[in-house]
């Protein structure tokens, strides 16, 4: 009888990968809690935040735009030219939480910011123009100079220079909601004899016209417009030499207040619009308390 072959049991250990996954848990469990911590950490830092600081943390990290709503449209223009320039889009306004923290309000931020865009945008002409603040918006004023007079003598005929600035005006403003006022300058010197009926009240109020029909040819909405003014030589930009003729300037000014009427501001209402207002009584435009910032000569 043949002997029976023995069985032989080979018993394979496996190389103990359960274990070298066992404690994966432990790792992704102290993920968990170390995000937890830091919530609950942050959740207990704002709630001993102020309302003002929460205020100034919203602004910081929210794109601050000076331009609402939809892109303008590509209308067609004076010249056929688009109307739409794609360098003039809505700027962001960076570092406003800085300015928070110096204790100004949302419309002085606002202001200072869109004197300061608008200077950005009118860099070109920084040797005629001055951009500053006032009470209630922004001011932009055009200087005489000598090598590019805005203007013939004694008279509200503008050159080509003006006409180029006052171009770059309207498209910098053009997509602003601010309504807008225009006003005229001159010097102390007085105009013609002492018989003559064309003063500098009616040469200041020219130009400041002349002005408005060219800001409203290259696109400035006419219904903006809410006083056109002169104001002769009663707000000299040079006070202690009211001859200087760097005081013959035109002042383009926007207001915060995109809700002003004509009659707010004290002017005379017809059916075509406003046409001034009495300079006297005049308290949107107060002369500063001190004359501007003059450009490096």
């Amino acid at each position: 009888m043949a002997e029976k072959k023995a069985v032989i049991i080979k018993k394979v250990k496996k190389g103990g990968h359960g274990g070298h996954h066992g404690g994966a848990w432990k790792i992704a469990y102290a993920d968990f809690v170390t995000a937890m911590m830091a919530f609950f950490l942050l959740m207990w830092l704002l709630n001993n935040v102020s309302e003002e600081k929460k205020e100034q943390l919203s602004i910081y990290f929210k794109e601050f735009s000076l331009i609402d709503g939809p892109p303008p449209s590509m209308s067609i223009g004076p010249g056929g030219e688009n109307a739409a320039d794609p360098q003039l889009k809505p700027l962001i306004i960076e570092g406003t939480a800085g300015m928070f923290a110096e204790g100004k309000s949302q419309e002085e931020i606002l202001k200072e910011a869109m004197a300061k865009m608008i200077e950005e945008r009118l860099k070109e002409y920084k040797e005629e123009l001055i951009v500053d603040t006032f009470d209630n918006g922004v001011r932009i004023q055009m200087l005489y100079d000598e090598g590019t007079p805005f203007f013939d003598s004694a008279s509200a005929q503008l050159t080509g220079d003006a006409r180029n600035v006052l171009r770059v005006i309207a498209d910098t403003v053009r997509d602003l909601p601010n309504q807008i006022a225009v006003e005229g300058h001159t010097d102390a010197v007085p105009l013609g004899g002492p018989l003559s009926r064309y003063t500098n009240w009616e040469l200041s109020t020219d130009r400041a016209s002349s002005a408005r029909v060219i800001l409203e040819e290259f696109g400035l909405d006419p219904k903006r417009m809410v006083r056109v003014a002169g104001y002769a030589a009663t707000q000299p930009l040079i006070r202690e030499n009211p001859e200087d003729p760097r005081n013959r300037r035109v002042s383009i000014l926007l207001f915060n207040d995109p809700t002003l009427t004509p009659l707010d501001l004290n002017g005379t209402k017809t059916e075509n619009g406003p046409l001034s207002v009495n300079p006297l009584n005049d308290t949107y435009a107060p002369t500063p308390s001190g004359p501007p910032q003059l450009p490096s000569r």
